[in-house]
């Protein structure tokens, strides 16, 4: 074998593998590994795959045998004569049979081996192969070898489905071999009963028979013929060391997506699932968490994948409301989770399930199935809150962060499921919680814990967040009773914030309720641990009930202004603070709104002053970042145009502008500071760009100093944000006369500098090549005649394109692809258009076939609109240079052929 013509004489498998696995030089590994994949693939290892199997060899190199055994047959089995078929299959259930014992990986890949060669005979040579195979390993004399045996078959029946799973075949023939596998599983099923009730069967034998029936259950077997192997897989369940595996078993089968048609045999295995209660009780009992687990999952499949087929099944319904309950017994199971049980959270899905499906049920088992399960929805809320419970404080303090975060995910999930409930159970379940509510808080004699009061709260927040429950009665006795309750855990208190925040709409409409609430979120804006909770229900008010907020404006603007100036919150909370001063801001008179902003303003502006006259450090720019983060923040939710109630007041505002000394005075300030000294781009734009959109045509004042400050922003550090905002200018004034030469001067200079950054390589900022072409394609739809001007070159956007549609990023190619269309449509009332087409269209067709040839399927409809575009506007451009264009052989693809290129340009220029 070693001295072949067509293998190198330096080595032969044994020693390469030797040098593989053991030779310290990565280099000499390397080597060693491609000389075996060579090996692997030539006519040789069909003979020398044998002498590496032999047993005088480590199992290292028997495996690679297996292997390259298994590669011959999968990958080269045409190049064995047929004549050789018998004898290979001989041989390789001899070595399945001398492997039995194990090394267990050599074994493995010889069944796979043997199930490839299965594969590609079971249609036309070896139509008895399973037969055969039951034949072949079956006998022997002991124990001990009947199970050797048995293992090496189940081997081989556990790998064969896998294979053909994995094998790259047409639709026809693996649906040809699938069926003829299938027909097979009558004749497997007894034998499998067999091995699996010897009483003298080890344990890993009865594995291998669970995991046979999984592998076999993919090819879509009938279940009814399966109801025997399941009902001794429940069997197993009593057994420890085969627990595990039967409940995959078990949860597989049950799980096959189309087993519904099988309603017998759901109906008799429904009475073994209902069975295994004692042991789920026993297992709870013992705090024995994965037979409970185990089980709870067993349950659960079958009621979350045949749900609806068992309420289909009228006369069965007490056997499947038994079934119902036993999954609520798992919802409720003992202990906290995820630090006592870890299965509650499996059941929360089949709840959502079951609603559904009763909900999509004719009228009569509508009616029928409502009158049942309505009573255990409501159990249900009673158990999800308690499962939402948190434990003593002693005991949480020794939760981990890890258990704290999956229990705040399991409290989002119960949340979810409760809103989800109520759409079934209506305002009751809100009266519901609120008597439960009023009766702990009142009830002196019986004093509540605050973990109960808090999921109350939390039940009414769940279903308040995301539902319109404005037309409920219980929501003024609700704030009535949040007074009552003393908020001595954080938890509680933060719970109490997040259910004020979540009524937010409902006071809008009942702003006799605001004063109380208000006093309540304004006294507790202070601790920094309520942090998240308290300013998110603050920034709610302010947005939902500004109107009504006028009375108390001093309130909060005293009380914003203390946590702002002794910096309580950390800088996230901060932003939401401003955003709801602005919220707030917006609904006052104008003659209000100067004072009392500057008064809060003034010190971060003073501020902003110091810093703009230090030197540079990364503290100075981090405070001015924190600063313009603020005014940010407050420009994106300030708008004094807006103060209408109804959306005409708005616009008839917005048609008539009022003056906004606001937003302007302070832009003025920034603008003034940032031009002393630039320190932080992209947050300096964030705020002028809120601005804008606030001040819309108030800003013009500022327009030629912003244009300034910009130019020189993007002139030290070129960046997206820049051009992003120079887009917003041209977009708000590109139709105002007197205000667009400094936007024109500064649409030359940004033009130039991004340029140069092409020239010089622009791959490492997508973000700016991307936002250049937005601004260009918008300057074109809004002013295309500044082209005109000899200061505007537009060759430059031109060529910057062309460069552009050779990024990987789609979102530039297709800002791309949006500026080339827009642009072609102006050839004829833009010279500077038709010239720079005319000169270089040839290399613009050129490089949008190749874009074509190498973008995804996503971006071609993008990529056509530039044809389109210039099939309409310079149709005679495109005819001509077109076919110049697909003339260089070998482009825009070597697998072209001048024929298809000609049917594509007439396609084209049809």
């Amino acid at each position: 074998m070693c001295s072949s013509a067509s293998i190198p004489p330096q080595l032969c498998p044994p020693e390469a593998l030797q040098q593989l696995y053991y030779d310290p030089d990565m280099a000499q590994k390397n080597v060693a590994q491609e000389w075996l994949t060579q090996a692997q693939a030539s006519p040789q290892a069909w003979h020398f795959c044998w002498a590496l199997l032999s047993p005088d060899k480590v199992p290292e190199i028997q495996f690679f045998g297996a292997s390259t055994l298994h590669t011959k047959i999968s990958r080269h089995w045409t190049d064995l004569p047929a004549e050789q078929h018998e004898s290979l299959r001989s041989q390789l259930i001899a070595q399945v049979g001398h492997f039995s014992c194990g090394p267990k990986m050599v074994l493995t890949r010889l069944c796979v081996a043997l199930a490839s060669l299965i594969l590609h005979t079971l249609l036309d040579s070896w139509t008895t192969a399973v037969p055969d195979l039951l034949r072949a390993f079956q006998g022997g004399e002991g124990s001990a070898e009947v199970d050797i045996r048995y293992q090496a078959l189940l081997e081989v029946l556990v790998v064969l489905p896998e294979e053909l799973q994995t094998r790259k075949l047409s639709a026809e023939r693996r649906a040809q071999l699938q069926s003829a596998l299938t027909r097979e599983w009558s004749s497997l099923c007894p034998l499998l009963r067999q091995i699996l009730r010897r009483e003298e069967a080890a344990g890993p034998v009865k594995e291998r028979v669970l995991r046979c029936l999984v592998s076999w259950l993919a090819l879509d077997v009938d279940l009814g013929e399966s109801e025997g192997l399941l009902q001794d897989s429940f069997t197993l369940l009593r057994e420890p060391e085969l627990f595990d595996t039967a409940v995959e078993t078990i949860v597989s089968t049950i799980s096959q997506h189309d087993s519904q048609r099988f309603a017998d045999s759901l109906l008799k295995m429904l009475p073994q699932v209902l069975a295994l209660q004692e042991q789920l009780t026993k297992a709870v009992q013992d705090r024995d968490m994965e037979t409970s687990h185990g089980i709870c999952r067993i349950a659960v499949a079958l009621g979350e994948t045949h749900c609806r087929a068992l309420l289909e099944q009228v006369d069965h319904w007490q056997g499947f409301q038994a079934l119902v309950n036993m999954i609520l017994s798992c919802t409720g199971m003992p202990g906290h989770y995820p630090v006592d049980e870890t299965s509650s959270s499996l059941t929360l899905t089949f709840w959502y399930t079951l609603q559904d499906d009763i909900m999509s049920l004719d009228t009569e088992k509508q009616t029928l199935y409502l009158q049942v399960y309505r009573p255990l929805y409501f159990q249900l809320v009673e158990v999800l809150l308690h499962k939402a419970r948190f434990p003593s404080d002693p005991d949480f303090a020794l939760w981990s962060a890890d258990d704290k975060e999956q229990f705040r995910i399991y409290r989002v999930d119960i949340s979810d499921t409760l809103m989800y409930v109520y759409e079934l159970l209506g305002p009751e379940l809100l009266r519901n919680l609120y008597d439960k509510l009023g009766v702990m808080l009142t009830d002196k004699t019986h004093p509540s814990s605050w973990q109960d009061i808090e999921a109350l709260l939390f039940g009414f927040q769940s279903i308040a967040e995301t539902v319109d429950i404005s037309y409920s009665d219980v929501i003024p006795g609700l704030l009535g009773l949040i007074p009552l309750i003393t908020a001595d855990s954080i938890h509680l208190a933060e719970t109490i914030m997040l259910t004020i925040g979540s009524l937010a709409e409902w006071l809008a409409d009942h702003p006799l309720m605001l004063p109380g609430v208000l006093r309540l979120v304004l006294q507790t804006l202070s601790n920094a641990d309520l942090s998240v909770a308290t300013v998110s229900t603050l920034k709610r008010i302010c947005r939902e009930c500004r109107h009504s907020l006028r009375p108390h404006a001093n309130d909060i603007l005293t009380a914003l202004q203390e946590v702002l100036v002794k910096q309580i919150h950390k800088s996230t909370q901060s932003m939401w603070l401003m955003q709801a001063l602005g919220y707030l801001l917006s609904s006052l008179p104008d003659e209000e709104v100067l004072g009392k902003l500057l008064s809060l303003l003034s010190p971060h502006i003073q501020q902003l002053e110091r810093l703009a006259n230090e030197m540079p450090s990364p503290a100075s720019k981090l405070s001015t970042v924190h600063i313009l983060g603020l005014l940010s923040s407050l420009f994106s939710t300030l708008d004094l145009n807006a103060q209408g109630e109804g959306q005409e007041d708005v616009r008839a505002a917005r048609s008539q502008p009022r003056t906004n000394p606001v937003s302007h005075n302070t832009t003025h300030r920034i603008s003034k500071d940032l031009t002393q000294q630039i320190k932080s781009e992209s947050a300096a734009c964030a705020v002028f760009e809120k601005s804008l959109k606030t001040l819309i045509r108030d800003f013009a004042p500022l327009v030629s100093q912003l244009c300034e400050l910009i130019g020189q922003l993007f002139s030290a550090y070129p960046q997206a944000c820049a051009l992003d905002l120079t887009g917003q200018l041209v977009h708000v004034f590109a139709c105002e006369k007197e205000h667009f030469p400094p936007i024109t001067a500064l649409l030359e200079l940004v033009t130039s500098i991004t340029m140069s950054m092409f020239q010089h390589g622009a791959r490492d900022h997508p973000d700016v090549a991307d936002s250049f072409m937005q601004l260009h394609t918008q300057v074109l739809k809004r002013k295309a005649d500044v082209y005109l001007s000899e200061g505007l070159d537009v060759k430059v956007v031109f060529y910057c394109g062309i460069l552009s549609f050779k990024f990987p990023e789609t979102p530039t190619v297709k800002a791309t692809c949006s500026l080339f269309t827009e642009l072609i449509s102006h050839c004829e009332d833009v010279p500077a258009v038709r010239e720079v087409l005319q000169e270089d269209g040839l290399l613009l067709l050129q490089t949008l076939l190749e874009a074509v040839s190498g973008q995804s399927c996503s971006l071609l409809e993008l990529l056509s609109e530039v044809f389109f575009s210039m099939s309409r506007h310079c149709p005679s451009l495109l005819s001509l240079q077109l076919r110049d264009a697909l003339q260089p052989p070998g482009f825009p693809s070597a697998l072209l052929t001048p024929e298809q290129k000609e049917h594509f340009c007439q396609q084209i220029l049809r």
